[in-house]
């Protein structure tokens, strides 16, 4: 490497290290010294002579200097930045001038017009053949968008990019094309996949929900699933409420066994007879209507072919085959799947059947609590009362 092409490195370095805004996410130094890499491997192919490659190799060192002044016109900045350094360092002007159209030569839309051009260009976009394609472009668009100049989504940014490998960007050196066009259609095909597996995947969503929308099976096995479900709650509740009744009627049973009855015995407590009396009563009766209305029904258990053939039996619910041996039970299910009509009518035989089990909980759950409720009020009236009576009789 020449002198001044060491020069030129370190200063590059320097200026894009300490004033290159760091929004700049792509076109910085690690772009800069990648395009030098691209440089110096068409050089090694093409032979140029030392003149030429150094020429080129500052170009390349230059030739995005122009940002740490802005997007603007970059290229004309970044002559004006190899120029004053150039000239400070006593360089040939006819070469500075060679360079700086080499430098001209990497703006977007430019056809390049001899090898030197070419040289450039193709390093410049060396990345579009490499495995770090990806890397670099997502950082494009980052840089994009860190500096407000556009926002892609992923779509967009992958359509661009394909836009520009098919209709825009070529190679120009022979060696280029032969050496670096299967990496850049491997790229190509990599953004091409993506964009088809999107397109297949979005295809498959659209029919999706289109089938969720127009399916009326779906609304209807949604209302049954809702609507089973509620009603199993509901049946959870009121056992939960019965077992709550048997378990605080059975500690009041208890009580008043070990501490009321004992004192029974004792002539001067006569009055807790009958207040006691009604206290376990109405606990007692409470504890009955409690268990009725968590007691299962008992079915029997079995079906006939005919009443599946009928579509008369429920096959959903285990207290209609419960009795059944498995290959009646197998052959019913298989003849109720093989109608949608018979499987809409069995489950609404469930919601009804367990709307009546509902009801018939509900109704002996509130005679319950409203008995509950009476025996404690009435209770509490018959021990005031005897407290009472007993009170009057030791005035007497």
């Amino acid at each position: 490497m020449s002198e001044i092409v060491e020069k030129a490195e370190s200063f590059v370095t320097e200026i894009l290290e300490k004033n290159l805004d760091p929004k700049f996410l792509y076109h910085n130094l690690k772009h800069t010294q990648r395009v030098v890499k691209s440089t110096k491997e068409l050089l090694n192919f093409y032979n140029l002579g030392d003149a030429a490659d150094e020429k080129l190799l500052l170009t390349a060192w230059f030739h995005d200097t122009g940002y740490t002044k802005g997007v603007k016109d970059h290229e004309a900045a970044s002559c004006v930045i190899a120029t004053d350094f150039l000239k400070k360092e006593k360089y040939d002007a006819n070469a500075i001038e060679e360079i700086c159209a080499s430098i001209m030569a990497t703006k977007r839309y430019h056809e390049p017009t001899n090898l030197t051009e070419e040289i450039i260009r193709d390093a410049d976009a060396s990345h579009f053949a490499q495995g770090s394609y990806w890397e670099t472009t997502d950082y494009l668009r980052d840089e994009l968008k860190e500096l407000g100049l556009a926002d892609y989504s992923n779509k967009d940014w992958r359509d661009i990019n394909i836009k520009m490998f098919r209709n825009e960007h070529q190679f120009y050196t022979d060696y280029a094309k032969e050496n670096w066009s299967d990496g850049k259609e491997k790229n190509l095909k990599q953004l091409v996949k993506e964009k088809k597996t999107e397109k297949e995947i979005a295809k498959k969503e659209a029919l999706k929900a289109k089938y969720k929308n127009e399916s009326p099976d779906r609304g209807i096995q949604t209302l049954f699933r809702v609507t089973l479900k509620n009603h199993l709650t509901l049946s959870d509740i009121a056992d939960t409420k019965a077992n709550i009744l048997l378990s605080v009627n059975a500690i009041i049973i208890s009580v008043a066994l070990s501490n009321l009855i004992p004192k029974l015995d004792n002539p001067t407590n006569a009055y807790l007879i009958l207040p006691t009396a009604v206290f376990i009563t109405f606990s007692v009766v409470s504890m009955i209507l409690a268990v009725l209305a968590t007691r299962p029904n008992v079915t029997s258990g079995q079906f006939t072919k005919s009443d599946v053939e009928q579509k008369k039996v429920n096959l959903l619910f285990f207290g209609n085959f419960h009795k059944m041996s498995l290959a009646d039970y197998e052959w019913a299910i298989q003849e109720l799947v093989k109608d949608k009509d018979y499987i809409y009518s069995s489950l609404t035989k469930d919601l009804y059947f367990l709307g009546l089990v509902l009801n018939r909980k509900y109704k002996i759950l509130r005679l319950t609590y409203t008995i509950f409720m009476l025996g404690i009020i009435i209770s509490v009236i018959t021990f005031a009362l005897s407290f009472n009576f007993l009170g009057g009789l030791e005035r007497m």
